[in-house]
């Protein structure tokens, strides 16, 4: 039953037409071999290159910057990079089922401790070289066994179980590859064709998709929709669609779900929804880094603002994972000097807008609660450096802008601090998408239990260790969602997880890991690695031409790309 407040949209022809196409398809995409999956995706990787540099630039010109800006990194990062990316990942996948054999080989699943942890980053040479020192294993929910585990890896593809259907994908309006990775797991994952309505914020992206998608379009197995809040309620509950996936924010998902009339509120509270199918989504929250007192030198406290800012503006803050409050510890004098570091670097970056409609209310909101609050730069980047009331709209809101505020937490040794920020984190803080943890390894070293306790007792669906979270969605082979637990009527950051290449059933949440410090620094730390800076860094002399290059190795690689793509990222 649609929403009785969203009014019809002019015409629905047209939606109806592409239904009945996809109908049409959807038996014989639920039974196209493997070789014929493996070759279409084969095939889209030269289209995600020919694509990508008009992409970035249709996305420079909608966000406000030129395409040869140092902010473009985040636009071939988020666009042809990461779609190149998770279509290698699921190639890496499918090669194994069609070669006969395992989807999750034995060696990477480990019981520890009663839980079962499946190594699914690196995956291949490619992932070892290319981001070196970078690391990922899932932990399945309890009761999940090794051998359970492997049995249920890729079910649907080894066991013929997956039924024809036809999914809808709600687009996001931000990150430019994201629903064309939705696209993606609907068709590879859960074998359906799919119908995606793309955001009219990012609406320009459709002909790039187009033609990226060609084939699965001119096989009945895709189509692409525009439209907005009417175009989405007819589709939501339209009779041919029978599964949906979100991707926004919790008020998006109750609008589809519960409605927004007079009567919403009955419906949760009686359990009758709107929408009444198979309904999985991905959705923001109040993201968190948890900085851990320890021997910083003055390079750690500027690489780590660095990092910081970077999980900050990416995006100006438009990302579902964007760092909104660092928990820092009160007693720690490394507070300050990482604050001044951070002041330094927002200061510092070049100009640029929030593009996403609503941004200028957001932050004026912020503003309202903290007249005091530092601005930097363009004046819409703000930090607000103690956040005390429990109602503050930077601990109970997404800001989905570029605002961040600190929370200053007692605990005067690693173990007290880190227990006061997980209490804060899981208890205060709205939302389970991902949280970020910032430990000096000689910390970790001393106090290896109250670090494996705190990563454990996180109730995030990533955590990230030295390593911004939002890196998890980019990976492909890594599991992205909520941590489970959200119900319909209290969605959190939504249910389920999509990418998950190694396509795992039971996933709680996953845990990545990368070097604290960059090398060669990083020998002195106690985190060896040959990973340099890293390129997504907001403050990266050469992010841009090493994202792209990386971008068009991904999706064509050969040797003979691989000397400028390494020389161009240690120039960073």
């Amino acid at each position: 039953m649609p929403d009785p407040t969203v009014p019809a949209p002019a015409g629905t022809d047209h939606l109806d037409h592409a239904l009945a196409e996809l109908r049409a398809g959807a038996g014989s995409w639920a039974a196209a071999p493997a070789d014929l999956r493996i070759g279409m995706l084969e095939r889209l990787l030269p289209r995600i290159r020919e694509t990508a540099a008009a992409m970035v630039a249709d996305a420079c010109r909608h966000k406000g910057h030129r395409p040869d800006s140092p902010w473009a990194s985040e636009d071939w990062a988020g666009g042809p990079w990461a779609l190149a990316q998770h279509t290698a990942a699921r190639l890496h996948g499918l090669r194994r089922l069609a070669a006969g054999r395992d989807p999750l080989p034995a060696d990477r699943v480990h019981e520890t401790d009663g839980r079962t942890w499946v190594d699914v980053f690196p995956a291949t040479a490619a992932d070892r070289l290319l981001l070196a020192g970078y690391r990922a294993r899932v932990r399945l929910l309890p009761g999940t066994s090794a051998e359970q585990a492997r049995e249920r890896a890729a079910a649907r593809h080894r066991h013929g179980t997956a039924r024809p259907g036809i999914a809808l994908v709600l687009g996001a309006g931000n990150v430019a590859a994201l629903t064309a990775t939705d696209i993606l797991h609907q068709l590879y994952a859960e074998n359906r064709v799919v119908i995606a309505k793309l955001n009219p914020v990012n609406a320009y992206l459709r002909p790039h998709y187009e033609r990226i998608f060609a084939e699965f379009v001119r096989n009945g197995w895709l189509r692409l929709v525009d439209g907005g809040p009417a175009e989405g309620a007819l589709l939501t509950t339209h009779p041919e669609v029978d599964a949906v996936h979100i991707t926004g924010s919790a008020r998006t998902h109750d609008a589809v779900v519960w409605g927004t009339d007079d009567r919403a509120e009955q419906r949760r509270r009686t359990g009758i929804p709107l929408v009444d199918k198979p309904l999985t989504s991905e959705l923001g929250g109040v993201s968190p880094f948890l900085v851990v007192p320890g021997p910083w030198s003055a390079a750690d406290f500027r690489h780590q603002a660095e990092h910081i800012v970077t999980a900050k503006m990416n995006n100006s803050g438009h990302n579902c994972i964007a760092a909104q409050v660092l928990l820092v510890p009160r007693q720690w004098d490394g507070a300050e000097r990482l604050l001044d570091a951070v002041r330094a670097v927002l200061r510092d970056l070049p100009f640029r807008t929030d593009y996403y409609p609503g941004s200028a209310q957001r932050l004026a909101a912020v503003r309202k609660a903290h007249p005091g609050a530092e601005m930097y730069g363009d004046g819409c980047r703000l930090l607000v450096p103690d956040v005390a009331d429990p109602a503050d709209p930077l601990l109970t809101e997404e800001v989905f802008a570029s605002a961040l505020g600190v929370v200053r937490l007692p605990g005067d040794t690693p173990a007290a601090f880190l227990d006061q920020a997980v209490r804060f984190a899981n208890d205060r803080l709205p939302g389970t998408l991902g949280a970020t943890v910032l430990v000096h390894p000689r910390t970790e070293r001393d106090h290896p239990a109250a670090v494996a306790g705190a990563v454990d007792r996180l109730r995030y669906g990533t955590i990230a260790v030295n390593t911004w979270s939002g890196v998890g969605f980019l990976l492909g082979h890594t599991p992205w969602g909520a941590h489970p637990g959200h119900t319909r009527q209290d969605i959190g950051s939504g249910t389920g997880f999509v990418n998950n290449t190694w396509m795992l059933d039971d996933v709680e949440k996953t845990v990545l890991r990368a070097p604290f410090a960059p090398a060669p620094r990083g020998l002195f730390t106690g985190s060896p690695s040959l990973a340099p800076r890293p390129p997504h860094f907001v403050t990266h002399r050469s992010g841009r031409a090493t994202l792209e290059r990386l971008a068009h190795y991904t999706a064509a690689p050969a040797a003979r790309r691989l000397p400028g793509l390494l020389a161009s990222a240690l120039r960073g």
